[in-house]
């Protein structure tokens, strides 16, 4: 057997998979998950363990089964679905304000044959939705399956864009959430403004552990705000590190007569105990 790289329509997931034989990319497979049969496409003809942004097998990732090669009407049924799931969204939505439940419907994902429904919804309580389930279930004829998310997962669905002017990393192309702490901010020398380092999930920005490593290495080089440190130009006290350029900002002089002079890291001498 072979295995090579699916993923789903409206995710940026990436999930490996054992195929009879290698397909080209742009392939679409039907594949049985847990919620039963889907429609996949192959992103990547022969997947190796190579390091790639797929998800992560020690998180219990569901088992996905090769099935066969779409066929032109499967691939049509799809698009189909999608229309399907749409009339079954803004339904719900419908039937959940007429019985005064608090939750918010972020998707929904309907399975090939059409035999099963998933609804993704966030709510801040607890929700007893079996009657939206009967009148669902009444209305489509199939089964209604109710899924609560996390605000990280509904901004997957549903997308967006952060304040960098881009599509959110997590629709665009991350296949896992990583620990993100407002540690990596400080790290990172940034405003500890809840406004400026959360994402429109309301959670800490998936930005901030990208370069996290770097950041946390070079602090440990860089002397302390406020030390005193030699340069080329005498002593001085330090104001401010730009961790990027490794650039120590330091005030030479006094209170009464001093200037701010710039200094490569490599040019300050301190004290092992003024290292951070």
């Amino acid at each position: 057997m072979n295995t090579s790289l699916i993923t789903f329509s409206n995710s940026p997931v990436l999930y490996p998979i054992e195929v009879p034989e290698l397909f080209p990319f742009g392939t679409y497979l039907v594949v049985e998950t847990q919620k039963g049969l889907e429609l996949a496409k192959v992103v990547k003809e022969k997947y190796e363990n190579e390091k790639t942004l797929v998800a992560d097998e020690n998180e219990n990732t569901e088992e996905i089964k090769f099935v066969k090669v779409a066929t032109t009407k499967e691939i049509e049924a799809e698009k189909e679905n999608l229309k399907i799931e749409q009339n079954i969204k803004e339904k719900t939505r419908e039937i959940a304000n007429k019985l005064s439940l608090e939750m918010k419907i972020s998707g929904v994902k309907l399975t090939l044959d059409k035999s099963k429904a998933s609804i993704y919804f966030t709510s801040e309580n607890r929700v007893d939705f079996r009657e939206l389930v009967k009148e669902l279930a009444s209305t489509f004829k199939t089964r209604i399956e109710l899924r609560q998310i996390g605000s990280r997962d509904e901004t997957r669905l549903m997308g967006g864009f952060g304040i960098c002017g881009k599509e959110c990393c997590c629709k665009q192309f991350l296949s896992d959430f990583e620990h993100v702490s407002v540690k990596m901010a400080k790290n990172q020398n940034l405003s500890i403004n809840p406004t400026k380092i959360s994402g429109i999930c309301g959670r800490l920005l998936c930005c901030l552990e990208y370069e996290n490593e770097h950041y946390a290495e070079t602090n440990k080089l860089m002397p302390k705000v406020g030390s005193q440190v030699e340069t080329p130009s005498g002593l001085g006290k330090v104001v401010y590190n730009d961790l990027l350029k490794r650039i120590v900002q330091v005030k030479i002089g006094d209170e009464n007569s001093f200037e701010i002079k710039n200094f490569d890291l490599s040019e300050i001498k301190q004290n092992n105990k003024d290292k951070k």
